[in-house]
């Protein structure tokens, strides 16, 4: 039986000053921090978790934010645009909102649905779509209500260098359908009600360069732990080379790069954002892995102050 992913499960962007993060990310798109921890592999940067009330796989957003690093270049091997779903019926209060916050965004049609295009302070590519499917969001926050809040992740569009390999993985690997053309566009729908649509781009745009307003890498659903071993044998088996298990504390994670240079990781639901702490605060205190506890106060002196607040 072939193997089916519900489809994305986070996002992972690098991000300048982690403050301008959050006022975008929590303070404009009203989305919930829902954890702040630090970069495993850095422990002086911040890892930025945003979601959901729940922190629900398939509505996160995570955040490598290095103040004055350089900045990259959106292009093939990289995720070129994040789509977010709003309820139907939603789409003339993010244009008010934008414009509240004197920020530029374009309108567009793609495969009958009306797009709102714009870019985060760091030059991130954003969507939103109206869908009727996926649970609304509870979360509210500075005049954003559970009638017109971001539901989670829509989708994103794929810029590869072999468009066609990165297609013939969609289907054939992951499990995902094949739905639609339109220009140089192929859309794939997967099983889950949200972020579950996936567009690739099949004309090359030339190479991205890790930075600044880039995506680092995309992940997909695994149901448990289990099935995620169960993944990581069927993607060996196709050939792709694949990571050991990563305890990612929130989530276990394996690697891989497709053949058209994107950074694919597949990652469990669970444990989930609530076992280090309650559901009622997280994301209000700074969580540490266990490794890093005995550097907390080292770690605080050295990590940029942040706090979610609303914006004038």
């Amino acid at each position: 039986m072939m193997k089916k992913t519900k489809g994305i499960h986070h996002i992972s962007a690098i991000v300048g000053h982690p403050q301008e993060n959050i006022d975008f990310y929590a303070g404009v798109l009203g989305l919930r921090l829902v954890k702040q921890t630090v970069n495993f592999d850095d422990p002086g940067t911040y890892h930025l978790y945003f979601g959901d009330e729940r922190g629900t796989p398939g509505t996160i957003i995570t955040f490598f934010p290095w103040a004055g690093a350089r900045q990259g270049v959106i292009g093939d091997g990289q995720v070129g645009v994040t789509s977010y779903v709003i309820p139907e019926g939603a789409l003339a209060f993010w244009k008010n909102r934008l414009e509240r916050f004197d920020i530029p965004f374009t309108m567009s049609q793609r495969f009958e649905e009306e797009i709102l295009a714009f870019d985060d302070p760091h030059g991130l590519h954003l969507e939103i779509v109206e869908r009727a499917e996926g649970e609304k969001n509870s979360w509210e926050f500075d005049g954003i209500t559970a009638e017109t809040a971001i539901k989670g992740f829509g989708g994103a569009t794929l810029l590869s260098k072999q468009p066609k390999q990165t297609t013939e993985l969609l289907e054939n690997v992951m499990g995902f359908k094949k739905v639609g053309e339109e220009g140089d566009i192929v859309r794939f729908r997967s099983s889950g009600d949200i972020g579950n649509v996936i567009d690739v781009k099949m004309t090359t745009t030339g190479d991205g360069r890790m930075g600044v307003g880039t995506v680092h890498h995309i992940a997909w659903r695994a149901d448990d732990d289990q099935d995620q071993l169960e993944w990581k044998k069927h993607v060996e088996q196709f050939g792709y080379g694949v990571t050991p298990v990563q305890d990612r504390n929130y989530f276990n994670a394996i690697y891989f790069r497709e053949h058209g240079e994107i950074l694919f990781e597949i990652a469990t639901d669970p444990p989930g954002f609530a076992h280090d702490e309650s559901l009622e605060t997280m994301g209000e205190q700074l969580m540490l892995p266990v490794q890093y506890e005995k550097y907390r106060e080292q770690l605080e002196r050295k990590l940029i102050p942040i706090q979610v607040r609303e914006l004038d």
